[in-house]
């Protein structure tokens, strides 16, 4: 699920994850980081799954957390430098999306970053039990029509998809600033016994946690009046 992509209507509603795989040609730099740096840094979820996500990393790696949907990248690429002993994986299907991340990670010399092109349902199946700290879901097409909301990514069964894979005590982080969608995110959150919803106070979700990094996205939206929300969300045991 990534910043505001959309794709025509399809009957795929078995699907969790959706958005376009191509957008503007890509410049020929861009192309050569996906041609030769992705695939030394994409997952192959039909290869076994780790024991341990950290293998996925370096032996130094202390956690692993998992960013869905990460458009440009910009607070992936943050996140990964401020945090040099978690190891960080970025779902994007988007080929644009991907190729943004990649020129980040070749300019900062970024090395705690894995990459997964697809479905995140798939990673999320795909991935061990209990081996992330942190989901972040950033800006996430709402498909605001009715018709469309089973292709929201926040739904019952990814909401257990994403408690099997946190720790007890790991969180779910969704930032969105369409009103309708983060009613919605509450709602279906609310009704699982597997998380809790950490605000005590209203500010604990008008403003942002400490240390977010705003995506260029989030700045757009600020200048066009629309005040997002911040929702943290606990995993229980």
């Amino acid at each position: 699920m990534s910043e505001r992509k959309s794709e025509p209507d399809r009957d795929d509603s078995e699907r969790a994850f959706f958005g376009r795989r191509k957008g503007h040609k890509l410049r020929q730099h861009q192309a050569e980081l996906v041609d030769h740096l992705l695939p030394h840094l994409a997952l192959d979820i039909h290869s076994e799954t780790p024991a341990d996500a950290r293998e996925i990393f370096g032996p130094a790696t202390e956690d692993v957390r998992l960013e869905i949907g990460f458009g440009g990248g910009e607070h992936l690429a943050a996140e990964a430098q401020k945090f040099p002993t978690t190891g960080f994986i970025g779902c994007e299907p988007y080929v644009n999306g991907m190729a943004k991340i990649l020129a980040q990670i070749e300019a900062a010399n970024i090395g705690n970053i894995r990459l997964f092109a697809g479905d995140a349902a798939e990673l999320l199946a795909w991935l061990p039990r209990a081996s992330l700290s942190r989901i972040d879901l950033i800006h996430p097409d709402p498909w605001p029509k009715r018709r469309h909301w089973k292709r929201r990514f926040v739904q019952d069964r990814t909401i257990a998809a994403m408690a099997r894979v946190l720790k007890e005590g790991g969180e779910f982080r969704f930032v969105c600033d369409i009103d309708d969608y983060c009613a919605w995110t509450l709602s279906h959150l609310a009704r699982s016994q597997d998380f809790v919803w950490l605000a005590e106070r209203a500010d604990d979700f008008r403003q942002p946690w400490a240390g977010y990094t705003m995506t260029r996205y989030g700045r757009k939206a600020a200048r066009e009046g629309r005040k997002a929300a911040y929702l943290r969300f606990r995993r229980t045991g």
